[in-house]
């Protein structure tokens, strides 16, 4: 009975956290601008041609060649950022603004441990991850495991936003969909980098949104790597469509969007035209990662972001991945289970073999 009722807690909080943050006018809705005209309509056009390639696709990615500067050291750790150019195709480059063609990352490592000898987690950002200290804080103590935290700053976020942009609302449906090719896309750079130079495992892991992307990229992966999506639904469609998000969309406006393109529409249809659109993003049609026993997904048992039956729907779909269980809502989770993350992070990458060390 305690149990329940503190359960019942968790989910008004993630309700009550996100009446405060999207039903004000704090700041707008999430696309305000409608669906993003032509933009949309290529985007979808060249999702859709990807997939079914998905599974065969080119390997490696662009080579990228970071530029560093170190931020600050220690007798044990170092602290570099980075930039380089994002790696998307010319097709979905000339969609992206220009203020995410260059990316940022975070590469926290551990000193006097060759790289073989380490691993190496990308962690990509969740909704409203504006920076790289949250998940720094995260990796941080995973140090002392030789475990390295290289954060992925996203485009729209950061110092990569849109000028137009406030805060995390993305003005287009559009963006959305930019915002996770290019992430996905630049991840696997990363990953391809850290590869060559020859750190011995390797890891993706994100929170919320930052979880989809994770799975999508460690799916992706040509060999096994330990894929750690946190607090993440299979598709956007349950985020923007069933859970708290759905009060922070501009239904009104996409509504108007339609109507000025086409015919009236009523608001359930354009929920279902969002749905659609949005299920270009579903995790469960993307190929099992290599090693799904390298998967662990973290999931909360009151989340009122992310219904229970959309992580079971990625454990369905992945057999012998893993779904571990937290006692909160996403809010709370998200303050009070860093352990639990951590601790999925080094079950996940002890679930892979060590890469032959260079002769």
């Amino acid at each position: 009975m305690v149990s329940i009722k503190l359960g019942m807690l968790h989910y008004i909080l993630d309700h009550v956290y996100g009446a405060l943050l999207h039903r004000t006018k704090i700041s707008p809705p999430f696309f305000s601008k409608g669906w993003g005209g032509n933009k949309l309509d290529l985007l979808e056009k060249l999702i859709k041609q990807v997939f079914p390639e998905i599974e065969g696709q080119k390997w490696p990615p662009k080579l990228i060649k970071p530029m560093w500067k170190t931020v600050w050291e220690t007798k044990s750790a170092c602290l570099r950022e980075g930039v380089f150019t994002t790696t998307c195709d010319e097709q979905f480059l000339s969609a992206l603004p220009h203020e995410c063609h260059i990316a940022r990352v975070a590469f926290l490592t551990p000193k006097f441990y060759s790289p073989h000898q380490m691993a190496c987690v990308v962690h990509l950002a969740g909704t409203g991850d504006h920076t790289f200290e949250r998940r720094l804080r995260l990796g941080g103590p995973l140090l002392k495991e030789n475990i390295a935290t290289m954060v992925l700053e996203s485009p729209f976020y950061g110092k990569r936003r849109p000028l137009l942009q406030r805060g995390s609302k993305l003005l287009c449906v559009s963006d959305l969909l930019l915002l996770g090719k290019a992430t996905i896309d630049e991840a696997q750079s990363l990953l391809h980098w850290l590869d060559e130079e020859g750190f011995g495992k390797l890891g993706v892991c994100g929170l919320s949104m930052g979880g989809v992307h994770a799975a999508m990229v460690g799916s992706l992966h040509p060999t096994p790597i330990a894929t750690l999506p946190f607090l993440s639904p299979h598709s956007a469609v349950v985020a923007f469509c069933e859970g708290v998000l759905k009060h922070a969309t501009a239904w009104e406006a996409l509504r108007e969007d339609l109507a000025a393109q086409k015919a009236a529409m009523t608001l359930e249809e354009v929920r279902q035209r969002l749905r659609d659109v949005l299920s270009l993003t579903d995790v469960t049609r993307f190929p099992i990662p290599k090693n799904p026993n390298a998967v662990i997904f973290v999931a909360a048992t009151d989340d009122g972001y992310i219904p229970n039956h959309s992580v079971l729907e990625l454990k369905k779909a992945w057999p012998g991945s893993e779904v571990r269980w937290v006692t909160g809502g996403h809010v709370s989770s998200f303050l009070l289970h860093n352990g639990e993350f951590r601790r999925a992070i080094i079950d996940g990458l002890n679930r892979l073999n060590w890469k032959e060390p260079p002769l």
